[in-house]
């Protein structure tokens, strides 16, 4: 990676690291992230956002492994389909810990993904933590493909604004969602 893309990645930790709030190219669309511990960080993306606290958040990580870190109960049905996603893959599994509580659903479950994306996982690894990840966008709205689309006064309630890809048009393809259940069977919410 070149100089301006670690700089833009350490200058994005740092914010992340006391609390901030990020504007982020994900592997699918702009993001908005924080610290997924933190629980005011989070509170702060879903008053950016105007999204209402019972509808829950996704959680990007930087490999599988790290999954145990967050979920208490792995269903063995999850190794198959992360072994297998070609495309990006979000899973929601049913028992969540060592997260804020305000990102986790009201049944306990967290979703989260593994994104192949260079820049993301970068910024994972670099980071330490799991990253929120929500849309670039005020609830209701549609979200935006390319920075430029990016609502100016969403921009301007960010601690920080990665510049690395902001010319590109993203190549939108939104994350499966699939949700395992404890006894091993999955839901597919969005195919």
């Amino acid at each position: 990676m070149n100089k301006e893309i670690l700089t833009d990645i350490e200058n994005a930790v740092e914010v992340l690291t006391q609390g901030g709030i990020i504007l982020y190219p994900t592997d699918t669309i702009w993001g908005i992230g924080c610290d997924a511990t933190n629980e005011d960080a989070v509170k702060k993306i879903f008053d950016i956002k105007k999204r209402e606290t019972n509808k829950s958040l996704i959680v990007l990580i930087d490999k599988i492994r790290n999954v145990r870190n967050y979920v208490t109960v792995i269903p063995p049905v999850t190794y198959e389909i992360m072994k297998n996603n070609t495309r990006p893959t979000t899973i929601i599994y049913p028992v969540a810990k060592n997260l804020a509580a305000n990102v986790i659903a009201d049944d306990g479950s967290i979703a989260i993904r593994i994104p192949h994306d260079k820049f993301c996982q970068k910024l994972l690894k670099t980071f330490a933590k799991p990253l929120v990840s929500t849309s670039a966008n005020f609830s209701g709205e549609t979200s935006a493909v390319s920075f430029d689309k990016i609502s100016k006064d969403l921009i301007k309630q960010m601690d920080y604004v990665v510049r690395y890809n902001q010319t590109q048009t993203m190549n939108v393809q939104a994350s499966r969602i699939i949700k395992v259940n404890l006894n091993n069977s999955i839901i597919i919410i969005r195919d």
